[in-house]
């Protein structure tokens, strides 16, 4: 496992193939940042699936209100919500979109960024200054290429768990 350096702003995200070590950007998008860490706290992201696998492109996730496998799930409906927290005002800056950086998934307005985002298979740069890029994975990166591609896939896979490093 990586070296975690500031365990406040590091997310552990447990795939089936092992954990992912994800470094938040609290100086470059301070608010996507912080949601994050309350979703992640508050249990909302465990067992929420990946709804969204593009082989080449990025995988998305993120939708605490119909993508909880454990809870009532529709395949058909993951995607289409997010948390009850007000959306996000976009946070762009100029990290890129390279492979293994976090950005946070919208609608075409760029301000309605909530709890869904996604984690990018490799350098996406059309992507760049379009979308909040607020985290990079540091280890795991092998997990998050595992992923069951599909929009959505037939048999998704899921985040088992969700974690800020400061509380294991």
């Amino acid at each position: 496992m990586a070296d975690i350096k500031d365990p406040e702003n590091t997310i552990i995200m447990t795939l089936k193939g092992g954990d992912v070590i994800i470094e938040l950007l609290p100086d470059v998008a301070p608010a996507h940042t912080a949601r994050m860490k309350e979703l992640a706290r508050a249990g909302k992201y465990d067992n929420v699936c990946f709804h969204r696998v593009i082989d080449g492109f990025m995988a998305q996730t993120g939708d605490v209100a119909h993508g909880n496998m454990e809870e009532g799930f529709n395949i058909g409906r993951a995607g289409t919500g997010a948390s009850d927290l007000p959306d996000l005002p976009a946070e762009f800056s100029k990290i890129p979109h390279a492979r293994g950086s976090l950005g946070a998934a919208r609608s075409a307005n760029p301000n309605s960024a909530n709890s869904q985002f996604f984690i990018n298979f490799k350098d996406n740069d059309f992507l760049n200054g379009q979308y909040t890029v607020y985290g990079q994975v540091v280890s795991g990166m092998e997990h998050v290429d595992a992923i069951t591609r599909g929009e959505p896939p037939m048999n998704p896979d899921r985040m088992i768990s969700v974690k800020v490093a400061a509380d294991v």
